[in-house]
């Protein structure tokens, strides 16, 4: 069988798979945040319980918050900082002992799509996440593709293109940075945009509940967020131009996204046409761990 773990910055996911995909056990703990080798722990636990459950032994695929530099190997790139710096591959190895293939999770999402998800009728998938950050992943041909400095679809971490002076010079990220992707497309930059001009707390959904009762501020500040990802978007179309765009993370979860940012991003792009087809991630939160499994496919 295929095991698939997704390390994620609040939960540590587990699945085991059958070869064409279905699922056997799905085992899910929170996240043990800021104890790096506490996580480590809990991902051998997982596959030894994963394995004891089932029965059977299986080949383990991990997705990290981040990623892994090619040559040192340590960890970089990761919204769960308490990797960074880290020699993940060895000590995850050390500790587990059997042969790992470990990958960025949004790779492992966008593999997951092109497999059996929404991107499984195209070549090129670019996989977006909205969620509490934004990053994406890109699929060729069924596999993640990340290049030789380990940072394919590192897409949150580029500027907002054509900022208005009230985007200028961006908002501080965590990864050192000003006006990074991250701080105006994410669910948590969404919440915040919100609080900013109220002083009022609300989670993104009941945001956009409100937009839907008739709330003129919420209406506007939700044309506001289409609009940064569609300008966000526009950049990897231009370089890109994948077959289909898939979208992940809690945002994608939001119905009027995939009325309102097609005709938002056909208006930015620099072709005169735009014909992509913007598709809700079939798998869900589910997809980060059944890439991670998918990781020994071949």
């Amino acid at each position: 069988m295929l095991i698939g773990i997704d390390w994620g910055g609040t939960k540590i996911e587990g699945v085991a798979m059958e070869p064409d995909g279905h699922e056997l056990l799905r085992l899910r703990q929170d996240t043990p945040r800021h104890d790096y080798f506490g996580c480590i722990r809990m991902i051998k636990e997982m596959i030894e319980g994963l394995e004891t459950q089932t029965g059977r032994s299986g080949s383990v695929g991990i997705g990290i918050p981040g990623s892994l530099e090619p040559v040192s190997r340590l960890g970089k790139g990761a919204s769960s900082t308490w990797l960074l710096g880290r020699p993940v591959e060895k000590n995850l190895n050390d500790i587990i002992q059997r042969e790992l293939r470990i990958e960025n999770d949004a790779d492992c999402f966008a593999a997951s799509e092109a497999v059996d998800g929404a991107g499984a009728d195209h070549n090129v998938v670019f996989a977006v996440i909205l969620g509490s950050g934004a990053g994406a992943g890109i699929a060729i041909g069924g596999k993640a593709h990340h290049g030789p400095n380990n940072s394919g679809g590192e897409w949150g971490h580029n500027p907002l293109p054509f900022p208005d002076v009230t985007e200028i010079s961006g908002r501080p990220c965590y990864c050192g940075r000003h006006g990074c992707m991250e701080t105006w497309v994410s669910g948590r930059a969404f919440e915040a945009e919100y609080t900013r001009h109220t002083g009022e707390e609300l989670k993104a959904r009941a945001i956009i509940e409100k937009k839907r009762a008739g709330d003129r501020l919420c209406g506007l500040l939700w044309d506001r967020y289409v609009d940064r990802v569609a300008r966000g978007l526009a950049t990897v179309v231009n370089t890109l131009d994948p077959d289909v765009l898939v979208m992940g993370g809690g945002m994608s979860n939001v119905d009027e996204l995939y009325d309102d940012l097609p005709p938002a991003l056909a208006k930015r792009t620099f072709s005169t046409v735009f014909h992509t087809p913007i598709k809700r991630a079939l798998h869900g939160d589910s997809s980060g761990v059944r890439g991670a499994a998918w990781l020994w496919r071949d």
